[in-house]
């Protein structure tokens, strides 16, 4: 091991260090104590995050990454990938699919329990699917309906119109069923979903789940995974246990404590061994990684991000109404005439320096990408999508020709009506990047005449609140995406009724290419897929619903004194239960 800390003595003479026994007062050698080899139980890891989760701990209804921090540790989904992206069994172990791709039939693993000792059966996997479809499912803050969305008898039951959800059925107690209502060509994706457990959740309402206990407090939170949720101090501190009946053999470490804190600091008590690892969101600060390479006793793991940064622009608006009824209806929303036009979206793009921004603030370790499908899966396509290079000249032309120009003499553009044209533009607190990310961006806008009003950021769990809601003035807006694994379809994030799209984007055109590529039987064929895609690309880099800014490299890093890390393309936490620190007294 390497020492980390200045006060430990100097290392001893070369004659001693050969000598595997010393000898004593009276001449008798002493055996020394054997150091033990290989995984030993017991230990705590501490690992960082830089902003507070928000405090939904319920896998159906949480929507920030600092969430998933926790429930990474402590749920789990009937299926999981690999390396390579392929599914793998979970808690199920098998499975098989009907010859017209209709239901798909899941074998799962006995003697698994939930952190209260409770049996887990194929009637949580259909309690977790049906809440998910329930009627008051999306007007109770839930956003994950594109799991249910193709199962078989969904628009009925979400509808109201029967009491029975055909999409999912429980064969026995340890087999079920995914129905659905045309052929479908990745089920197990749709079936992929984190369990919940029935019997903590059935005698909640879904209109109450949220703000249950059970969906929040440590101790209540049940899952089951290899590590329970014990303790917290809110906004501060989240401390997770080894679950002894984990179904895949009780963990090695005792404990993982999760500590928020500032990003400006992390990389220092990473050093010092305050911190054991800092992964996700963000990792650690691109500035830092030569310095923390240079420490000698972290492991730095590098590679694609999962996901990607943008700056958006507000399409449309809902209304009051519609959020405090807690619906998303298109018909209703309210277009912004401060970005009407797809080419005044162009022009700002083209006003962006986005190579400079991974030049000068992630120091090059990312990359500027044209499209909203990450560069890791096969429908990504660098070509179908409009390439928004830094052009300030090609931007101002753009701008002039609409009308957009300066009539006051000001330095700022009016409108082509000649009224006052100032863009409101917010972002959060909590990554460093990003918050550096947002004065340039103004400059850089300002620089070709756009009026930019640069709001104070928010906290991350404001901030999504009043985006979510988004029934004010805002314009311009600053976010990142951890996109998932599975499948490369955009729907969750982009799809109209998508509550992830803060853009409020209608475009039929890109819904029917959205649902093509989807549709059997054609969409069996990757290659299909890959062309639909590829035409969906280019729709969106055309109509702009967002500028992509940048794919961040992700820079997990850990101490060398865990072991058992086995990352996976989209996280450092794949099978926690194997890891292991080997400085236990």
């Amino acid at each position: 091991m390497v020492a980390c800390n200045s006060d430990d003595p100097e290392p001893a003479d070369p004659e001693e260090t050969e000598d595997p026994a010393e000898e004593t007062d009276n001449g008798e050698e002493e055996e020394e104590d054997p150091v033990a080899e290989g995984p030993q139980p017991g230990g705590t890891l501490t690992g960082a995050m830089y902003s507070a989760p928000a405090g939904m701990f319920n896998p159906i209804f949480y929507e920030e990454a600092y969430e998933a921090n926790v429930l990474d540790f402590t749920h789990e989904g009937l299926i999981s990938q690999n390396e390579n992206l392929e599914f793998i069994p979970n808690l199920a172990k098998d499975w098989e699919t009907n010859d017209d791709q209709t239901s798909i039939t899941l074998f799962l693993e006995e003697g698994v329990k939930w952190h209260d000792g409770e049996e887990f059966t194929a009637d949580d996997v259909v309690f977790t699917y049906r809440a998910i479809a329930d009627p008051d499912y999306v007007s109770s803050g839930g956003i994950r309906t594109a799991y249910v969305l193709p199962l078989l008898g969904y628009e009925e039951y979400n509808s109201g119109e029967t009491d029975e959800f055909q999409g999912v059925v429980a064969e026995d107690d340890y087999t079920v069923t995914f129905h659905f209502a045309e052929p479908n060509i990745n089920p197990l994706y749709y079936a992929s979903f984190t369990i919940i457990p029935e019997h903590v959740f059935a005698d909640i309402p879904i209109t109450e789940m949220p703000e249950a206990a059970e969906s929040r407090d440590a101790g209540a939170v049940i899952g089951t995974g290899p590590f329970k949720f014990t303790e917290m101090i809110e906004r501060e501190q989240y401390v997770l246990e080894r679950n002894d009946d984990y179904w895949q053999g009780a963990p090695y470490l005792d404990k993982i404590v999760w500590k928020v804190i500032a990003q400006s600091i992390m990389t220092g008590l990473l050093e010092s061994g305050e911190l054991d690892f800092i992964a996700d969101p963000g990792g650690i600060p691109p500035a830092d990684y030569e310095t923390v390479e240079a420490f000698g006793n972290i492991e730095i793991i590098e590679q694609a991000d999962f996901g990607y940064q943008l700056l958006g622009f507000k399409h449309n608006h809902r209304t009051t109404e519609d959020v405090e009824g807690g619906v998303l209806e298109p018909d209703n929303w309210v277009p912004n005439e401060k970005l009407d036009n797809p080419e005044i979206r162009q022009a700002i793009s083209y006003a962006v320096n986005r190579e400079g921004i991974v030049d000068g603030l992630l120091y090059g370790r990312g990359q500027p990408i044209n499209s909203p499908i990450a560069v890791q899966f096969w429908a990504y396509d660098e070509n179908a999508a409009t390439n928004y290079n830094y052009d300030p000249e090609k931007a101002e032309a753009m701008l002039d020709d609409l009308g957009y120009v300066d009539v006051t003499g000001d330095g700022f553009r009016e409108d082509a009506d000649g009224n006052e044209w100032v863009l409101n533009m917010d972002y959060p607190t909590g990554n460093e990047l990003r918050e550096r990310s947002a004065p340039l961006i103004e400059q850089q806008l300002e620089e070709v005449g756009i009026n930019v009003n640069l709001r104070q950021p928010k906290e991350m769990t404001a901030y999504v609140e009043e985006l979510t809601n988004d029934n004010t003035d805002w314009d311009l807006y600053l976010i990142g995406w951890s996109l998932g694994s599975a499948d490369p379809d955009p729907t969750g994030l982009w799809g109209t009724k998508a509550a992830y799209n803060f853009s409020r984007w209608n475009n039929p055109e890109s819904e029917e290419l959205m649902q093509k590529a989807l549709k059997a039987p054609e969409a069996f064929e990757q290659d299909f897929r890959a062309e639909v895609y590829a035409d969906w690309q280019g729709v969106f880099s055309e109509d702009l619903p967002a500028l992509l800014l940048y794919a961040q490299n992700s820079l997990w890093a850990y101490n060398e004194r865990l072991n058992g890390v086995d990352p996976l393309p989209y996280s450092m936490y794949n099978d926690a239960h194997l890891w292991w620190v080997d400085d236990l007294d």
